[in-house]
């Protein structure tokens, strides 16, 4: 169900699910996002994983707002911990986590 094929470098990807941890500190409510590639698909990385990628210039992700492609990018706590969050939203994730959940719980990547 879930491909262990890495994602191709610096490509640009949407965000259709999230995995939620339930936790209330701002770089703690995303353990894993994920969506489809162009074949169809699956892919997921962690929150990590993801921000570690976007720092490199690996990839661009995005999700879309209504019909609005937003750039997700990493945001930084006031301890120093780093997350995702749409451009759009001030300091919670709050666009990431009105996705639906992930269906595919296989970690990969």
């Amino acid at each position: 169900m879930f491909p262990d094929a890495p994602m191709p470098s610096r490509s640009r990807f949407r965000i259709r699910c999230v995995n939620r941890t339930g936790r209330s500190a701002v770089h703690q409510k995303i353990r894993f996002i994920g969506g489809l590639n162009a074949d169809g698909s699956a892919w997921k990385l962690s929150q990590e994983m993801a921000v570690d990628s976007i720092e490199s210039g690996k990839c661009q992700l995005y999700l879309l707002v209504g019909r609005q492609a937003v750039s997700v990018l990493v945001a930084t706590a006031h301890h120093g911990h780093k997350y995702l969050k749409a451009e759009t939203d001030p300091e919670e994730p709050s666009s990431l986590l009105n996705l639906p959940e992930c269906p595919f719980l296989t970690q990969g990547l």
